[in-house]
C-alpha cells in the first residue's frame, strides 16, 4: 500500500479524510496524522510517505518553506494542499514548487479523490509501485520511468532546493549577531541538516561557516568606518565570541586585518 500522512491543524480535518476517503481504491493507507508543520516533519522523516496532504495555512513557520522542505528533501513523496487560504500567487508558488494540487476547503469529495489519483500515478511514472518489491528493484524501475519521462521532478527539485537556499540565506542575514549553527537554520525551514548543508554547497559553492563568516565581515566592514568603535566591539556587534577568532576570519576573508582595513578608509 501508499503509505499517506495527513497535516492539519485542524482536529476535524484530519479525522474527516482519514476515514471518508477511500484509501483502499487507491492502494493507499494512512500512516500517521499530524497536527503543525513541525510535527508534520517529524512524521514524514519517521514515515517516509509516498503521499502527503497538507494544509499551509498553518501557525508557526511559512507553510510554502514547508512545502519547498518536503520537495527538497523527499524529491519522490508526491504533496496536495488542502487549506483555506485563497491567493492566487501562493497557489502559483506552491505548484511551482512541485505540490500535484491545490484544493480550497471546504472541498468535494471528486476534487479530493481526483487528487489522490494524480499522486498515485505520478508514483508509478516514477516506478514507485504499492506492492512490496525490493529497493533494488524500485530503484531499476525509477530508472526506467525517467527515461520515459521528462525530468519533471529533478525540475520541481531544483524550484524547491532554489527556494531553501534564498530562505536559508535571508534567515542567517537576519540572525548573524546570535549564535547561529547550521542546524538552527534547518530547523527554520523544514530540511535536515545534512540535507541543508548539500543544498548550500550545490548552490553557492560555499558551507554554512563560509556564508556565515562572509555575512559577518561585509557588517563588521561596514562598522569599521565609525572610529569611535573599538575593534572588539566590531567583532561583538557580528556575532563573534573573541577577537582573535574575528580576526582570523577577517584576515583570511580580506586578505589584511580589521585594523590595516580602518586604516584604508
Amino acid at each position: 500500500m501508499y503509505k499517506v500522512v495527513i497535516i492539519d491543524d485542524e482536529p476535524v480535518i484530519v479525522e474527516g479524510l482519514s476515514r471518508t476517503v477511500h484509501w483502499d481504491k487507491w492502494e493507499c493507507q494512512v500512516v500517521g496524522t499530524a497536527y503543525s508543520g513541525d510535527e508534520g516533519i517529524d512524521l514524514i522523516r519517521q514515515k517516509k510517505p509516498d503521499i502527503i496532504i497538507t494544509d499551509i495555512s498553518m501557525p508557526g513557520k511559512s507553510g510554502l518553506v514547508m512545502i519547498a522542505g518536503i520537495r527538497s528533501e523527499f524529491p519522490d513523496t508526491r504533496v496536495t494542499i488542502l487549506t483555506g487560504y485563497r491567493d492566487f500567487d501562493y497557489a502559483r508558488e506552491a505548484i511551482r514548487l512541485g505540490v500535484d494540487r491545490f484544493l480550497l476547503k471546504p472541498s468535494r469529495m471528486d476534487e479530493l479523490e481526483g487528487a489522490v489519483e494524480c499522486m498515485t500515478q505520478h508514483l508509478k511514472k516514477q516506478g514507485i509501485w504499492p506492492e512490496k518489491t525490493s529497493e533494488a528493484s524500485q530503484e531499476d524501475e525509477r530508472a526506467e520511468a525517467s527515461k520515459n519521462d521528462p525530468a519533471e521532478d529533478v525540475l520541481y527539485n531544483n524550484a524547491a532546493s532554489s527556494f531553501i537556499v534564498k530562505n536559508a540565506v535571508t534567515y542567517i542575514k537576519e540572525h548573524y549577531q546570535e549564535k547561529l549553527r547550521l542546524n538552527d537554520v534547518a530547523d527554520q525551514i523544514y530540511v535536515s541538516q545534512w540535507h541543508l548543508s548539500k543544498l548550500l554547497n550545490r548552490h553557492t559553492g560555499k558551507n554554512f561557516s563560509e556564508i556565515l563568516n562572509g555575512i559577518r565581515i561585509e557588517k563588521a566592514k561596514e562598522l569599521l568606518h565609525d572610529p569611535s568603535r573599538r575593534i572588539g566591539d566590531v567583532a561583538e556587534a557580528v556575532g563573534f565570541q573573541d577577537l582573535a577568532h574575528f580576526s582570523r576570519v577577517f584576515k583570511n576573508h580580506e586578505g589584511i586585518s580589521a585594523n590595516e582595513y580602518r586604516n584604508t578608509l
